[in-house]
């Protein structure tokens, strides 16, 4: 297993005030590239998720073939628009626009700044246009208590993938990060699955 927090997150470096979309999707890229040849299952939570998305559009576009599957926890797609910008009020949009940058409460850590840089720059990476190419079974694992990414935004996505090997499971009492024994029990089984569809 090969495992990697963003810069800005976790306990990697970097100014989450300077962070983007793009930026993350080259570390990804980074990552993968140090995997090399060898048969890969994406595994990506929340923004993660989105990220896990475009790396895997990019490797179906390019017609590598070393993806086998697609495992999404409460992915974030199009995050920066559809979870930030367009919830918004007014007064927040503009002081993003002419201050720079928003301090969002959060339930998780310190306020976390949405920048002026991620909401445009995140414009360059959306899929909402629909027809995203996998070339995997893609698993998505969703809370419908989930406070950060509704569980309805996952069902949307089952539609906008241009494959139909595409299972989408609600956890009824979970919230957004499906981190109890139970939820890392139903995790494992779901890249287990994939490993191994025989004993699934």
């Amino acid at each position: 297993m090969l495992r990697f927090d963003y810069s800005g997150h976790g306990l990697s470096g970097g100014d989450i005030e300077k962070a983007s979309t793009g930026a993350w999707l080259e570390e990804a890229q980074a990552m993968m590239a140090l995997v090399g040849a060898r048969p890969v299952i994406l595994v990506g939570s929340s923004l993660g998720g989105w990220i896990s998305l475009l790396l895997a559009r990019q490797l179906a576009e390019s017609r590598d073939t070393h993806l086998k599957g697609l495992v999404l926890i409460a992915p974030a797609w199009d995050m920066t628009e559809k979870l930030m910008w367009e919830k918004m009020s007014e007064k927040t949009r503009n002081i993003v626009l002419t201050e720079g940058v928003y301090h969002a409460p959060s339930n998780y850590d310190d306020p976390y700044p949405i920048t002026k840089i991620l909401i445009e720059e995140g414009r360059n990476h959306l899929l909402a246009a629909g027809n995203i190419p996998v070339n995997a079974p893609v698993r998505i694992l969703q809370g419908m208590r989930d406070e950060d990414v509704p569980w309805e935004h996952s069902a949307q996505l089952v539609d906008l993938l241009a494959t139909n090997d595409v299972d989408l499971t609600l956890v009824k009492a979970a919230g957004h990060r499906l981190s109890e024994p139970e939820d890392l029990q139903r995790l494992a089984r779901t890249i287990e699955a994939i490993i191994n569809p025989a004993a699934a």
